[in-house]
C-alpha cells in the first residue's frame, strides 16, 4: 500500500481526536467556560454542522491545488481553529473556533479519500479506503480516550494543545509522504465535478451512507447509558466495553476493506442486514450483560466499518474526485446528526431501548437504498460489479503502488 494512504490515516487520526474530544471534557469544558453541559453539547452538534454543510465549500476552494498543498492548507485552516479553541476566552469563541475545525475536518476527509483512491490501482480502492479509514477507528479507540485523560490531569485546554501537536505532526508526515505532482482534479474541472451530481443514482447512494451510518450513531450515541442504566454495567467498567467495542471497528474495517473491491454492494446489503440483527438483539437482550456486549460487538463489527463499502460505490456512481468525496463525508456526517438527534427523541418519548430500535429501521432503510444495485435487473452495464468500476472509473492519476 502506498506510503501516502498510511500518511492520511495518520491526519484522520488527529482530526478525529478533535472532533471527539469534547465529548470525554464537558463538565471540564462547562465550568471553564462558565456555561452548562447541554450548551457544551451543542459544541458537537456545531462541529458536525460545520462539517456537512461547510466542508465542500471549503473543497472548491482547494481544488485548483496540487493535493499536498491542498492538504496543508487544510492543516493550517484546522490548526488555526483548534488553537483558538485552546486559548478561547469564552463560548462564543469556542464555538466559532469548533465550526472552522469542522469545515476544515471535512474537506481533509474529501481530498484525504480521493487522493487514497488515486494512488492505487482500482481493485485495490476499497482497501486503501479501509487503511485510510483505520485513523477514525483508531481516534475511536485511542484518541478519545487519551485526549480526555489528558483533559482530566491537566485540564481541557492541555488536551487541546496535544490535538495540536498530533495536528502539526500529522502535516509533518503529509508534506514528506505525499507525493508531488498528485492533482487534486481527480474528476476533471469543477464543471465536470458539479456534472456528477446530476446522476440520480449517485444521489441513491449517497443517502445509504446516511441511513448505514445513521443507523450505527443512533446506537453508539447513547451505549454508556444503556449499559449503565439498562444492562447494569457500573460506569467504571463502560469505558473497558467501548474499547472492546473500538477493537470490533479495527477488525471490521480491515474485513470490509478486503471484500468492497470485488462485491461493494453485496457487502454493504450484507453489512447492514446483520447491523440490524444485531441492533434487534441487543435491543432485546440489553438487561443480558453477555448478550449485551456480544450484540454491541456485533454492531461494531458490522457498523461504521461499512466505509470502505461505501466509499467505492460512491466513486463507481460518481467519480473518485475530491468534491464528490466531501458531499458523500457529508452525508455520512448527516446521518450522524439524524442518528444522535432522533436517538435522543426516542429516548425521551419511548426510553433508552429506542434507539437501538431506531438503528434498525435506519438500516433496513439502507438496505431498500442498496438493492437495486443488488439485483441483477438494477446493475448497469451488465454484472461488472467485481471487475470494473461506474461509469466514471478510470485508472489512477499517480500509480504509486508499493
Amino acid at each position: 500500500m502506498p506510503r501516502a494512504v498510511y500518511v492520511i490515516a495518520v491526519g484522520i487520526f488527529a482530526m478525529v481526536t478533535g472532533e471527539f474530544v469534547v465529548a470525554g471534557l464537558m463538565p471540564q469544558m462547562a465550568a471553564g467556560l462558565g456555561v452548562t453541559v447541554p450548551e457544551i453539547g451543542y459544541l458537537i452538534t456545531a462541529f458536525a454542522v460545520a462539517m456537512a454543510v461547510g466542508g465542500p465549500f471549503l473543497t472548491v476552494a482547494v481544488m485548483r491545488l496540487p493535493v499536498r498543498r491542498a492538504l496543508l492548507v487544510l492543516f493550517a485552516v484546522f490548526l488555526a481553529g483548534n488553537v483558538l479553541a485552546t486559548t478561547a476566552s469564552d463560548y462564543g469563541v469556542m464555538l466559532a473556533a469548533r465550526v472552522v475545525t469542522g469545515v476544515a475536518a471535512q474537506a481533509f476527509f474529501g481530498v484525504g479519500i480521493s487522493l487514497c483512491l488515486q494512488v492505487v490501482r482500482p481493485d485495490l480502492r476499497g482497501r486503501a479506503v479501509a487503511a485510510a479509514m483505520n485513523g477514525l477507528m483508531l481516534g475511536t479507540v485511542l484518541g478519545l480516550p487519551l485526549s480526555t485523560l489528558v483533559g482530566e490531569h491537566f485540564g481541557w485546554r492541555a488536551a487541546f494543545w496535544v490535538i495540536t501537536a498530533l495536528a502539526v505532526l500529522a502535516a509533518g508526515a503529509t508534506a514528506v509522504g505525499v507525493p508531488a505532482g498528485v492533482s487534486t482534479h481527480a474528476g476533471g474541472r469543477l464543471r465536470d465535478e458539479l456534472a456528477v451530481f446530476r446522476r440520480a443514482r449517485l444521489w441513491r447512494v449517497l443517502a445509504a451512507s446516511t441511513f448505514t451510518i445513521g443507523a450505527t450513531f443512533a446506537a453508539f450515541s447513547y451505549f454508556t447509558p444503556i449499559l449503565t442504566e439498562v444492562t447494569g454495567f457500573s460506569a467504571g467498567v463502560v469505558p473497558l466495553l467501548l474499547v472492546g467495542y473500538g477493537v470490533a471497528t479495527v477488525v471490521g474495517n480491515l474485513v470490509v476493506g478486503r471484500l468492497a473491491d470485488r462485491r461493494p454492494h453485496t457487502v454493504l446489503v450484507a453489512g447492514l442486514g446483520l447491523n440490524a440483527a444485531f441492533l434487534a438483539v441487543f435491543a432485546l437482550t440489553a438487561d443480558v450483560p453477555v448478550l449485551a456486549i456480544a450484540a454491541m460487538a456485533g454492531v461494531g463489527l458490522v457498523g461504521v466499518t461499512m466505509n470502505p463499502a461505501m466509499a467505492t460505490r460512491v466513486q463507481r456512481a460518481g467519480n473518485a474526485g475530491p468534491l464528490v468525496n466531501t458531499v458523500h463525508t457529508s452525508f455520512i456526517t448527516l446521518g450522524i446528526i439524524i442518528g444522535s438527534s432522533v436517538g435522543g427523541a426516542a429516548i425521551t418519548a419511548f426510553g433508552l431501548r429506542a434507539p437501538l430500535w431506531l438503528g434498525v429501521v435506519l438500516a433496513l432503510a439502507g438496505v431498500l437504498t442498496v438493492l437495486p444495485d443488488v439485483l441483477p435487473r438494477g446493475r448497469p452495464r451488465g454484472r461488472r460489479e467485481g471487475r470494473r468500476g461506474g461509469p466514471a472509473e478510470a485508472r489512477p492519476a499517480h500509480d504509486v503502488t508499493a
